[in-house]
């Protein structure tokens, strides 16, 4: 405070200790109003570009589905070229929407996030080859060639799983790099085999035709957990009770979609670029495909999360070495906002 305004405020704080007594006919002077708190945001970070995947969160918007949760809630799609977790990480977003498994990993290097409810429920991405090909088990990749986007990311890990549930090594097989090819890799008999998920590569090969035939990548529950609902530890503490409406809104978003998902296509096509009625064919059978992963139980979404899947990927990753450091599953998730 400058040196003029604390004498000022001296000076008048004598002169009250020297004025009259107000009288009865004397007006009090008004309180200034205190300003309103700036409210709570909740920005959620939709990982990928606009895409019927992300229907839930586009139905729960048009539906005001959102509209209990105690802050104000938008939805943002990340650009083609932007880090999973840099908008969380930098502030620009609250909630994000990827796999828990990357999360895990992001958290070994450092990053502060957190999973606190599911999305999807079951794995999505297999080993895909086509229905006339020899490989019908994962051991049969042995002298095969595997097409994959790259070595990072879910689809690489799945990778792994695969390999390790074949008792396979990376030297066994020959991975071929194709990007986001597979399809034509596959169908042009390029590899013998890709790694695909059943929302994306498989609904394509069969929308061209083809039979194909997919491979889980674990027998069982797989040690790796797909997309779920993310935020950062430091935001879950400062607004508890704003996430679990967020997860709470989010389960309602998806069983809306799922009770009718013709409305939900209308709804996304217009978060759609570019969309056109030819589009609704194949964004049917990725809506269904999705909705089958989200395992709901007469109509009803569970989201909580699974802790024995979350201690299994926590062993998985860091054996594989897939982390740079171990993490545990009781720093990666928490079930305390799905209840």
């Amino acid at each position: 405070m400058h040196r003029r305004t604390l004498l000022t405020a001296a000076l008048a704080l004598g002169l009250a200790g020297c004025a009259p007594a107000t009288t009865p006919s004397s007006s009090p002077t008004p309180s200034a109003p205190i300003a309103p708190a700036d409210p709570v945001r909740a920005t959620i970070g939709l990982s990928y570009i606009p895409n019927v995947q992300f229907a839930p969160f586009y139905v729960g918007e048009a539906k005001s589905l959102f509209s209990d949760v105690a802050a104000q809630v938008s939805l943002r799609h990340h650009g083609a070229t932007e880090g999973i977790f840099n908008a969380l990480t930098s502030g620009a977003e609250d909630f994000l929407v990827a796999a828990g498994s990357e999360a895990m990993q992001a958290r070994a290097q450092g990053v502060d996030v957190i999973a606190v409810g599911a999305y999807y429920k079951a794995f999505p991405v297999n080993i895909i080859v086509l229905g006339s090909s020899p490989i019908q088990k994962l051991a049969d990749l042995k002298g095969s060639s595997l097409g994959v986007p790259g070595r990072y990311g879910e689809s690489w890990f799945a990778v792994q799983a695969a390999l390790q549930t074949a008792g396979l090594t990376e030297k066994d097989v020959t991975i071929v790099e194709v990007g986001y090819t597979q399809v034509a890799a596959l169908t042009g008999k390029k590899v013998d085999a890709i790694v695909g998920f059943s929302t994306n590569e498989l609904v394509q090969l069969r929308a061209k035709g083809v039979e194909p035939r997919a491979l889980p990548v674990a027998d069982g529950t797989v040690p790796l957990v797909s997309t779920c609902l993310l935020t950062s530890s430091a935001y879950a503490a400062a607004n508890p009770e704003v996430v679990r409406q967020v997860v709470a809104a989010t389960s309602r978003a998806i069983e809306a979609t799922a009770a009718d998902q013709k409305a939900a296509i209308d709804i996304s096509a217009s978060q759609i670029p570019g969309w056109t009625e030819s589009a609704r064919p194949n964004a049917e059978a990725v809506l269904a495909a999705t909705i089958d992963l989200m395992e709901l139980t007469g109509g009803r979404f569970q989201p909580a999360l699974d802790a024995t899947q979350w201690q299994a990927m926590a062993s998985f990753l860091a054996k594989a070495k897939l982390v740079s450091k171990p993490v545990t599953a009781q720093d990666a998730f928490s079930n305390d906002y799905a209840g």
